[in-house]
């Protein structure tokens, strides 16, 4: 953060494009409920980012009422933590197009996000797909947020918002005006795999069903997917070593873990030189436990809509009360007449 001297910020951000899922909860929305109680935090939906590739209206609406929904469902407390919609809030495309004018071409092409998503198709690729990671950084940046919850595939893109923030204090000699961001990767779970295929990530994409256990499943559909999930023919090891090149044994110890709150070695400790018929019913209960009651609180909050927008709206409120004035210094900064 370098010299900065404000107050210790969260801002963190999920795409309203899918059902939530286990996933999502591990590697996130959970770490929200727990990072609501040390930081100021800011936890929006970021339907901006949403549109850099083509969303239907009326889905992208629902999608957004889901997401909020999750965090709500997850424990993430609105009187605490700002819980809004990031299109409500414009300083974000305010900030944006000032970051668009300080970052580099360069910088951007080395976003290897990017490739990896439009592949040979970039020609046919949104503008607004290649400067996603400034409208990140707009993100961040525009509450001064000091701190960011993010995966590993996540890190270059809080470098480049570190760039930028360096080079806007330097360029318009605003020392330590923005702070240098850090990641926030510690837990477990922070990376949770498919199912199906324990070298990817769990995708709400997966085209298997059984790939990917949702927030909505109900008890039934949570325990058959846990059930199914694929494994191998060796019964579990009894130390971390023996997960190596074992990728979907790994990721289903890592479930547990995380879930119970113990570590991969503890997990092990108990169930290691069992077969997967003793250890998947476990894992399964215990998805249920923690998961189902999310579900059930997710279902009830989503037929309430009226409630969900007014979160948001309430949400968006606060988090322009932060961000407008930082915004208003920014434009002062750079130049622009009142």
């Amino acid at each position: 953060m370098s010299g900065y001297q404000g107050p210790m910020r969260v801002l963190s951000g999920i795409q309203p494009s899918g059902g939530m899922h286990l996933g999502n909860y591990l590697g996130a929305i959970r770490k929200f409920v727990d990072l609501q109680n040390e930081y100021d935090c800011h936890f929006c939906v970021v339907d901006m980012h949403a549109i850099t590739v083509w969303q239907d209206p009326v889905k992208l609406r629902a999608q957004t009422f889901h997401i909020a929904a999750s965090y709500l469902a997850a424990g993430v407390d609105p009187k605490g933590a700002a819980i809004f919609h990031q299109s409500a809030v414009r300083a974000h495309a305010e900030l944006a197009w000032i970051f668009n004018c300080v970052a580099r071409l360069g910088w951007l092409d080395r976003m290897t996000q990017f490739k990896d998503k439009v592949g040979k198709d970039k020609e046919r690729a949104s503008v607004g797909l290649y400067t996603y990671p400034v409208l990140q950084a707009a993100d961040i940046l525009v509450y001064k947020a000091t701190h960011v919850p993010v995966g590993e595939d996540q890190k270059q893109h809080l470098e480049l918002s570190r760039d930028i923030a360096a080079k806007f204090n330097h360029d318009f000699k605003a020392e330590d005006f923005f702070p240098l961001p850090e990641p926030l990767i510690k837990g477990p779970g922070a990376r949770i795999m498919s199912l199906r295929d324990g070298t990817v990530k769990m995708s709400k994409s997966d085209p298997s069903q059984n790939a990917c256990v949702f927030l909505s499943d109900d008890k039934d559909t949570i325990a058959r997917k846990i059930k199914k999930a694929k494994t191998d023919a060796e019964p579990l090891p009894d130390k971390v070593e023996g997960l190596a090149d074992r990728p979907e044994v790994a990721n289903l110890v890592g479930i547990y873990a995380a879930l119970s709150g113990k570590s991969d070695t503890e997990v092990l400790s108990s169930f290691g030189g069992q077969g997967f018929g003793a250890f998947k019913p476990a894992l399964a209960d215990l998805v249920v436990e923690k998961i189902a009651p999310i579900g059930d609180e997710l279902r009830r909050l989503e037929a309430d809509p009226g409630f969900l927008q007014q979160v948001l709206t309430d949400g968006a409120e606060r988090a322009a009360a932060t961000a407008d004035p930082i915004v208003k210094q920014v434009k002062e900064i750079v130049g622009f007449v009142a």
